[in-house]
């Protein structure tokens, strides 16, 4: 009997597989919901890899499984996908089966992030605790997983795994089924009310097995004092039956949080892991902690513990990767921020006797997310190219950097409604994390230098910071912590000394209580150092160098926005060229101009939207920076003198040469910075332009050819007639020349002087005939008189006079014109 009991689990898989093309997703996950309810554990062991890869697809990214990041709301599969794959549905039913069993999977290192597959292929164990006890010495390539374990790293691979999706599949990141099921996973293992809901499956003996503390024969390269698990005394002695159901389920959500942390976060160069994790320089910041308690002059920094400005790793994140990443980083602050005020006020001894997810919510940003973060947003502010889709990077820096906003608070507002009041408990928040608003916002401001703000998405981008930055009280907060970080470490020895030896403090040497201003210190040093080194060369916010880039960047806002001011204005004025009474224009002898009338408006709207953006930012960068009127209006003056002169020239600055202006150095930064361009136009002959979807392809070429034959034939005629100074001169020149029209737009381009030089001879263009609204109005023209009795040859006659009329006013007021 032994032996089918042993093939069944293959029966089973091979059934599985084979029915797996052929029906339909509801069908296939109602019969799997029966295997996982009916089979037990033994039996569902060896179909819970193969089922993984058929729902998130295969690590390689050659199988696509369910397409969870391209299947919609709208989509009718959606909510099967859904059912399926909840924290309380058949998917997860089964892990919890297979981890009662304490069964282990195989997940290949290749397959993790580039930092720590490199680190692991080098002996050298990550620091995080998600990989102890994980990892074979001498290598075998693998990680032993639990079941939890695997199907999380698999999920969140998922989304960083390089995929062929069928073309056509487009929709929003946060309708998508991953996206919805990454929230969902973090409000059902992170909540911010109660515990975590126990595992359905627990015996007499305990709970579902949790992952085991680091083996003493593992071979370890220490990392300091975040060797082990956060919650190490909750996992390490795992109690029995009386044990405290929180304690023994909050693996569950110390193992999500890591893995989504490590597979989404951890990417960028090998040496810069290495040194964030390198023994040095944790020895350097412990001994930098104990030379401050006991007062002892700070060591010379070690060796190799500089700055970590290295190269990156060639990994650039998706969009949909870095918006995943703000739901996780939301989620992460209101977890933390839903912290009970008893724990929160509560002495560091009570801390002990605080639940274990209550722990985790007090560190849980500092601990797992900040420095990962810090260096991953670092990697995609040097690395993202520089259009709007930068716009959700910048939306995840801002999002961690205001966790106020995720409180479920009604903070205060001022009487416009716009700014919050950042209350002062936050002010420890942003001293351990000042490099996430200084260093960043450098990095922003560089990058916005960079940057066309002419366009409305890019405008909104700086309206977008500097509205964040100008909260009442933030901008007091930063430079707050900037002086404790340049605090000079002697003053802070004799401090700490004066404050020991007070009686009235009621402390001795012995003490363990420290001032609170020295353990601000201690905090924005650390976290300093910890992410740049001991050696970094810190850029004040608030000091000079930085303010010379932020005025930079305001004289390039006063240009955008005379920019996009000139750009209305001539959106403006096209809009009532084309206004209903020149519709009835006979024709339009500009060829090049190609908007619509829907284009202009659109084209107005975002001039209009840039203008809004632009002025608040200027504000608002005035107010961050402290900046007064009178400075404000000489940059203004600067960049109005600078514009007037370019308007005055017109053309970028070019030198000519025999095939035409040659761009200088200058040149091309006055088109870069949308301060000067060149009217690109056509410059081929207007009869052999392409055909328009306003003309009738069949008329062009008839006209052409018409039109032709009779240059041909009258050539000379109408070139001697064009000669004449009189009347019939000027109407001739009119109807017959353009050469005068050409050649002064050919002076506003950069054209060859072969072809600027290229004598123009007088010619008929009939082409005008051919586009639909000149026939629609001949149409109209002729109705009109058949209304009015008039014949087929009076009403050509008179379309003919009418015609003439119209266009000798025409030529009329524009030689008068001309003369003014």
């Amino acid at each position: 009997m032994a032996a089918p009991a042993l093939q069944q689990p293959s029966y089973l898989l091979a059934n599985l597989k084979a029915d797996w093309t052929n029906k339909p997703l509801h069908q296939r996950c109602h019969e799997l919901s029966k295997i996982i309810d009916d089979y037990p554990a033994k039996e569902l062991h060896a179909i819970f890899p193969w089922l993984v890869e058929s729902v998130f697809g295969s690590l390689d990214g050659i199988l696509s499984g369910w397409n969870l990041r391209f299947l919609q709301a709208r989509s009718a599969e959606y909510n099967i996908a859904m059912d399926f794959l909840d924290p309380s549905g058949p998917m997860m039913k089964l892990v919890y089966k297979l981890q009662a069993e304490e069964y282990k999977y195989e997940f290949p290192v290749s397959y993790l992030p580039g930092p720590i597959k490199s680190s692991i292929h080098a002996g050298v164990l990550p620091d995080c605790p998600l990989f102890h006890n994980k990892i074979q010495f001498p290598m075998s390539g693998l990680l032993l997983l639990n079941p939890f374990e695997y199907y999380m790293f698999s999920f969140a691979s998922s989304l960083i795994a390089p995929k062929n999706y069928p073309p056509g599949q487009h929709g929003s990141c946060s309708d998508s089924a991953y996206f919805v099921l990454v929230d969902t996973y973090l409000k059902y293992f992170l909540p911010t009310e109660g515990n975590v809901p126990p595992s359905p499956f627990s015996d007499t003996r305990g709970t579902v097995a949790s992952p085991a503390p680091r083996s003493p024969n593992v071979p370890y390269v220490g990392y300091g004092g975040h060797s082990t698990s956060l919650l190490k005394r909750h996992i390490t002695h795992q109690p029995s039956v009386n044990a405290d159901p929180a304690a023994q389920e909050i693996w569950r959500s110390e193992t999500l949080l890591q893995v989504f942390v490590e597979m989404w976060l951890h990417h960028y160069s090998l040496e810069m892991y290495q040194k964030l994790q390198s023994p040095q320089v944790k020895l350097a910041l412990l001994q930098y902690r104990l030379s401050m308690s006991s007062m002892l002059c700070q060591p010379p920094a070690p060796p190799g513990s500089g700055t970590l400005h290295t190269y990156q790793e060639p990994f650039t994140p998706s969009e949909e990767h870095v918006l995943v990443v703000r739901l996780l980083v939301k989620h992460l602050h209101a977890f933390s921020s839903s912290l009970k005020q008893e724990s929160i006020s509560s002495s560091p001894s009570a801390h002990s006797h605080s639940s274990p997810l209550e722990e985790l919510k007090r560190v849980v940003v500092q601990r797992f997310v900040q420095q990962k973060l810090y260096v991953f947003l670092q990697h995609c502010f040097g690395h993202w190219p520089l259009d709007a889709s930068f716009r959700a990077v910048l939306e995840t820096w801002l999002s961690y950097i205001q966790p106020w906003r995720y409180t479920g608070e009604k903070n205060n507002m001022q009487a416009d409604g716009q700014n919050r009041i950042v209350p002062d408990k936050w002010a420890s928040f942003v001293q351990e994390n000042l490099l996430m608003y200084t260093k960043l916002f450098q990095g922003f401001l560089n990058r916005a230098m960079r940057t066309d703000l002419v366009n409305a998405k890019n405008a909104l981008m700086v309206f977008r910071v500097t509205k964040v930055f100008v909260q009442p009280n933030l901008s007091e907060m930063i430079q707050k912590a900037e002086q404790l970080f340049l605090e000079p470490e002697h003053a802070i020895l004799q401090r700490q000394n004066r404050v020991f030896l007070t009686p009235s403090h009621g402390g001795s040497f012995l003490s363990s209580r420290q001032p609170v201003g020295t353990d601000s210190i201690f905090k924005v040093k650390s976290h300093v150092y910890s992410l740049e080194g001991q050696d970094c060369q810190y850029n004040l916010m608030f000091g000079p160098d930085l303010r010379k880039n932020v005025l930079k960047l305001i004289q390039i806002i006063a240009q955008a926005r005379r920019t996009a001011k000139r750009i209305s204005d001539h959106s403006t004025e096209m809009a009532a060229n084309n206004s209903f009474l020149s519709w009835f224009a006979v024709g339009s002898s500009d060829h090049n101009n190609t908007f619509t009338g829907g284009e202009m408006d659109d084209m107005g709207e975002g001039v209009k939207k840039t203008h809004e953006f632009l002025d608040k930012a200027l504000d608002y960068l005035c107010q961050i920076f402290r900046l007064n009127a009178g400075q404000l209006s000489q940059l203004m003056v600067n960049v109005a003198s600078v514009d007037d002169e370019g308007a005055s020239k017109q053309l970028p600055d070019c030198i000519p040469s025999e095939n035409g202006f040659v761009l200088t150095d200058l040149g091309r930064l006055q088109i870069i910075s949308g301060l000067r361009r060149f009217e690109i136009e056509y410059q081929g002959d207007p009869e052999l332009q392409p055909i328009r979807s306003y003309e009738n392809a069949f008329l062009v070429r008839l006209m052409f050819q018409i039109s032709s034959f009779i240059n041909a034939r009258f050539g000379d005629h109408m070139e001697a007639l064009c000669s004449r100074q009189d009347l019939l001169g000027s109407i001739g020149r009119h109807y017959l020349s353009s050469s005068s029209k050409v050649a002064e737009q050919r002076r506003k381009s950069p054209v060859l002087r072969q072809m600027r030089d290229r004598p123009q001879r007088a010619r008929l263009s009939l082409r005008v005939l051919a586009s639909y609204r000149t026939l629609l109005i001949l149409l109209l023209l002729y109705m009109l008189f058949a209304l009015l009795s008039f014949g087929t040859l009076s009403s050509t006659g008179l379309v003919l006079i009418v015609s003439f009329l119209y266009e000798l006013l025409l030529n009329f007021f524009h030689e008068k014109l001309k003369t003014k």
